[in-house]
């Protein structure tokens, strides 16, 4: 747990103090991340060490294209040398690919691929049962709850409205993975 725990202590260092929800919301990422760990097997921590990163794009040391997702990838990258694949998780997280189009961002984005479809779904699983403020959500109220946060002017409101299809069937695909690798440890 070694990348987990550097992982942890540089995001409670950019996100604790100034964005208090934000870290929250990282913390009970992290927490579902774990609890994906015997899916998962040898990516179980690289998933818990992005999971707490992959909101450090918001910190104000980070932020340079406005895109959290990328700008978290690239800070990863570039302040603090994190490893491609940690990279690569945190720059494709949830409606990453969306909000990149939206906004002319696809070569910045496409620096980090390809992703890895099964920790992108295991990504976005986390995020989106793990409320703004670090509790426990359905993930469709999380969709909700963003969509009505932004509003539909808003880059995000769009992105996310498009992706919203894609992102309930990553959920769905984490769900039932769990759920059958618990099926055959039963048998």
């Amino acid at each position: 747990m070694q990348l987990a725990k550097w992982a942890h202590d540089l995001a409670e260092s950019l996100l604790a103090e100034s964005l208090p929800q934000r870290w929250a919301h990282s913390q009970r990422v992290y927490s579902q991340a774990l609890t994906l760990a015997p899916t998962l097997g040898e990516d179980a921590e690289l998933l818990a060490a992005a999971a707490i990163v992959h909101d450090v794009g918001y910190a104000r040391a980070a932020v340079d294209t406005g895109q959290h997702m990328i700008d978290g990838a690239r800070y990863l990258r570039d302040v603090v040398g994190a490893g491609p694949r940690l990279c690569s998780v945190v720059a494709f997280h949830t409606s990453s690919p969306w909000e990149a189009a939206e906004v002319g961002l696809n070569e910045a984005l496409a620096e980090f691929g390809p992703a890895e479809p099964a920790l992108v779904d295991a990504i976005t699983y986390c995020d989106l049962t793990s409320s703004p403020v670090g509790a426990l959500v359905d993930p469709a109220e999380r969709l909700a709850e963003v969509l009505d946060r932004y509003g539909p002017d808003h880059v995000v409101f769009r992105a996310v409205s498009a992706a919203r299809p894609e992102l309930l069937a990553r959920v769905a695909r984490v769900r039932q993975c769990s759920f059958e690798k618990e099926q055959s440890r039963l048998n």
